[in-house]
């Protein structure tokens, strides 16, 4: 079983990791950091402290009534992405440990064809 790196815990919900193929498990916020923990298989296991996290993207639509998808950037340039139950408790309860300057939404489908279609006219 993987130790947690956390001595305190603010928040347990199920949640999906996406790296790869879809794993099951929890996500773990704590005081220390960010956790996943696969429900089958404990080596799969994600730890993140919260000094090590770069940005938090969020994936939003329908004007914020809907978030499918939010992701974890290091310092590394490593970005892990997640889904789970209830992502608006999750990203809140994120802020209180991330700088909101440092959380930040990903790009819309038409914001990434504008962008290519503008970056094809400017070559």
């Amino acid at each position: 079983m993987v130790q947690s790196i956390n001595t305190k815990v603010d928040l347990v919900i199920d949640a999906t990791s996406h790296i790869g193929i879809a794993e099951y498990g929890k996500i773990m916020i704590g005081d220390i950091g960010f956790e996943f923990f696969n429900d089958r298989d404990p080596r799969k296991s994600v730890q993140i402290p919260w000094k090590e996290v770069d940005y938090v993207i969020a994936s939003v639509m329908f004007k914020g009534k809907w978030i499918p998808r939010y992701a974890i950037q290091t310092k590394n340039k490593v970005t892990i992405s997640f889904s789970s139950k209830n992502p608006k408790k999750v990203l809140r309860t994120v802020r209180e440990y991330v700088d909101p300057d440092h959380m930040i939404r990903s790009l819309s489908f038409l914001d990434v064809v504008k962008r290519g279609i503008q970056a094809r006219f400017k070559r």
